[in-house]
């Protein structure tokens, strides 16, 4: 992958709060679409209150607001992202979706407002990652929303992405990472998901199927980390999967034992995506910018949205130390080369 010469391209400084009492201090993790010659990013916009103390930003369902729980300064944050306290978990922050868009793919305009909002119990912590498929005339974003309840997946459906409606969880927790196929296989929708095995296993990349996109079965696991590789530790689904000539292109993340995010590619068969072709021995993109490496939470790069130009330039937006927007850009033969 190519880095675009001035990343990152968007970062928190681009981003108004969604509220005065809040700065942001995230954006990043975004699904990427191309409408109308334009193209969208759904951000990731994480944002925490200003001021001192230790506080965890909560939405409350039977209020409809966002509230602040106080805590000591026993509670441990030594993980920048979580407060533990009493044997419950929160976070520092809470991320909501916000559209961004561009004529060129590169400089890009941020709406002012969130695009969706925590609306229920089930995203009372936040809703995150989002992931954009279009099939059926219709615009599918699954994203996780994040509670006590554990991080499930949630499915919002829209005809234009300026207004949505949601379906609820699609995959319960702890599952996440889902990346719904741009078309139906043999007659049935088609998703990539990782849910979390605890501790008999490392999480790996499933595959699962459906007939209304809401009701998900045939669950199968396809791909596993790979000891003493760069994603000997953790695997998991990117950018929704790509039809190309030899099969569908995968963009995963994969976390070695330094706990360090890097992207990878994967080729599955077109009519078994159960099926893996090819499987890229090397990173296709691993952090070693400062901008990767050094952030809110260093050494990562992620994404969850890629799109293939007319010219078959794959443009692949990530997220950087989970901090701000970035662009890597490839042809996308060199990529298929590789697997």
């Amino acid at each position: 992958m190519r880095r675009y010469c001035c990343n990152p391209i968007i970062t928190p400084a681009d981003v108004i709060p969604s509220r005065e009492d809040f700065e942001v201090i995230g954006v990043f993790n975004a699904g990427a679409v191309e409408i109308e010659g334009r193209t969208l990013l759904l951000l990731r916009v994480a944002e925490r209150p200003i001021g001192e103390g230790v506080v965890a930003p909560v939405f409350n369902s039977d209020t409809g607001l966002v509230e602040l729980m106080q805590f000591s300064q026993d509670a441990d944050v030594s993980d920048p992202r979580i407060i533990k306290d009493g044997g419950q978990y929160y976070i520092t922050s809470i991320s909501h979706l916000r559209r961004a868009w561009s004529s060129d793919g590169v400089v890009f305009s941020v709406e002012d407002v969130p695009a969706l909002y925590p609306s229920n119990k089930y995203e009372e912590y936040g809703i995150e990652d989002p992931r954009i498929t279009y099939i059926d005339e219709k615009y599918y974003v699954n994203y996780t929303g994040v509670s006590r309840y554990g991080a499930g997946t949630m499915l919002a459906i829209s005809d234009n992405m300026l207004s949505f409606g949601k379906k609820g969880i699609i995959f319960a927790p702890d599952n996440r990472d889902v990346a719904i196929f741009p078309e139906k296989i043999n007659g049935r929708y088609y998703a990539l998901h990782r849910p979390s095995p605890g501790m008999l296993s490392k999480p790996s990349i499933w595959l699962a199927s459906s007939e209304n996109m809401l009701d998900w079965g045939h669950h199968e696991c396809i791909m596993m980390p790979r000891s003493g590789f760069w994603d000997g530790e953790k695997v998991g689904g990117g950018a929704p999967p790509i039809r190309t000539a030899d099969g569908w292109l995968i963009i995963y993340h994969g976390v070695d034992s330094e706990d360090s995010y890097s992207l990878g590619a994967a080729l599955l068969d077109h009519d078994d995506p159960s099926k893996v072709i090819g499987r890229s021995s090397k990173p296709i993109l691993l952090p070693c910018e400062p901008y990767e490496v050094s952030g809110f939470y260093g050494k990562v790069t992620f994404t969850d949205g890629a799109i293939l130009r007319v010219d078959g330039r794959l443009d692949i937006y990530y997220g950087a130390a989970d901090e701000t927007i970035c662009l890597a850009q490839a042809d996308i033969n060199e990529i298929l080369s590789i697997l």
